[in-house]
């Protein structure tokens, strides 16, 4: 790979993670009280791909520890967003399912969200915006199909 290549392709990740540290503030400014960004995370994965997972599944997912997606689904569940109940084929194991005020919650925080970047709309051009979303959502297929793979 040239150098040319490789400092793009940091500046293009560099850039994307300074406007997740930036949305992700802003997100948490609008989320209801008590809901952190990782929190919303698991409601919106679960309408995106579907409730009924268990929590070793969803810890892989977003690649965090068992014990911090425990830590994350206890959480939602006081707060009534998921319900995790036994596993009918694993009498052992659960699964998690979206509420209807998880749903709710998440709806409500992505228009509030919205709202929130309203701004940006003023400020970029949006056919721009709309075509970059089939590259980006390429670069995350072809980086969750090799996750873990060193390619150094």
């Amino acid at each position: 790979m040239s150098q040319k290549i490789e400092e793009d392709l940091f500046t293009f990740f560099n850039e994307v993670g300074i406007i997740h540290q930036l949305t992700s503030t802003r997100f948490n400014r609008v989320l209801p009280a008590g809901l952190r960004v990782m929190q919303f995370s698991v409601p919106n994965h679960m309408v995106r791909l579907g409730d009924g997972k268990s929590p070793l599944s969803l810890a892989e997912a977003f690649q965090v520890t068992k014990a911090g997606m425990t830590h994350t689904l206890s959480s939602l569940a006081e707060k009534k967003m998921v319900e995790i109940k036994p596993n009918p084929k694993d009498g052992r194991g659960k699964l998690v399912y979206l509420t209807e005020k998880g749903e709710k919650n998440r709806n409500l925080a992505i228009r509030e969200l919205a709202g929130d970047l309203q701004f940006l709309s003023e400020r970029i051009d949006f056919e721009v915006l709309e075509k970059s979303l089939a590259l980006l959502t390429e670069i995350r297929q072809v980086l969750d199909k090799n996750r873990g793979e060193s390619q150094s």
